[in-house]
């Protein structure tokens, strides 16, 4: 009797070779927009396709929520999609393994030269915001405390509740780190949280203290603070356009459209966006395109 193994192995290879097939055969005035499974990362695919679309003939698929980073770069690799956009101090350490490094110049030049040379994409300048992790407080805590550094906040962690998400708690740019930078304790082991759910757990005072991003739109929207990283213990994470270097061979006219972009968001303006999306179930397409035209770039 054959091993399970041996039975599923041409299974496999049919459906490699169907993949492959499929991929070869995409028509070639077609670009594909992939985005890792978050609103903010449909929002900027949402961008990057409707920008295409106003500047080129291209005709623009959308391939959104392919879950992490490892995957939109192994459909990078595999020509299943040709742009998404990442986090600089993700694929440093999550996609290049590299060490945390703060400072964002060298951040960018290394993810870009690495980039180019181990997988032939381009790394596009950034779209202007940085999606870093953020250290979150009731906003009543820090004005009580007069805190508005994490540093401030150290003495008070003793008597804190923490909470995370299960990806801050394993990353190597997370909390593991961060506690032995800052020598973080608190009252009880960090409560693990699915993401959706820290800010109405700090809000609701179940946890004293969560890791959320930067840019997340409640922070615009509830009274909620943000502890600056004053020890620069995390790595930049600015939103960068990530381009197959043959899709930009062939289409020039992409590489100067989503160049064009570059700069054009804010942090400020990422979280409102984010809101728009998140906090008021309003489609990111919609938002997408609001955004675009206020900027003159439909």
């Amino acid at each position: 009797m054959k091993s399970l193994r041996a039975r599923l192995l041409p299974a496999a290879i049919c459906f490699l070779a169907a993949f492959v097939i499929g991929c070869s055969a995409r028509n070639s005035d077609t670009i594909v927009v992939g985005s890792k499974n978050f609103p903010e990362q449909a929002l900027l695919g949402e961008i990057l396709a409707q920008h295409l679309e106003a500047r080129t003939h291209l005709r623009v698929e959308r391939r959104f929520y392919l879950a992490g980073s490892y995957i939109c770069q192994q459909a990078l690799l595999a020509g299943r999609i040709d742009t998404y956009v990442e986090y600089t101090g993700t694929a440093l350490t999550a996609i290049l393994h590299d060490p945390v490094e703060s400072d964002p110049a060298a951040v960018f030049g290394k993810v870009q030269s690495e980039y180019k040379k181990r997988f032939q994409f381009e790394v596009m300048p950034s779209l202007g915001f940085d999606d870093t992790f953020a250290i979150v407080i009731r906003g009543e805590d820090a004005r009580r405390l007069h805190l508005n550094t994490l540093s401030s906040a150290v003495p008070f962690t003793r008597d804190w509740r923490a909470g995370f998400g299960y990806e801050f708690m394993e990353r190597p740019d997370g909390y593991p780190g961060l506690a032995r930078a800052y020598e973080l304790q608190f009252s009880a082991p960090p409560r693990i949280l699915d993401l959706g759910l820290l800010y109405r757990a700090l809000l609701d005072k179940q946890v004293d203290l969560v890791a959320g991003n930067s840019t997340d739109g409640l922070l615009a929207a509830r009274d909620l603070v943000i502890l600056a990283d004053d020890k620069h213990y995390f790595p930049p994470y600015e939103a960068v356009p990530i381009v197959r270097e043959g899709t930009l061979a062939r289409h020039p006219e992409a590489r100067a459209a989503i160049a064009e972009l570059a700069g054009k968001i804010t942090n400020a303006q990422m979280q409102k966006m984010n809101y728009a999306v998140a906090g008021e179930g309003r489609d990111a397409s919609e938002v997408a395109r609001e955004f675009l035209h206020a900027q003159g770039l439909d």
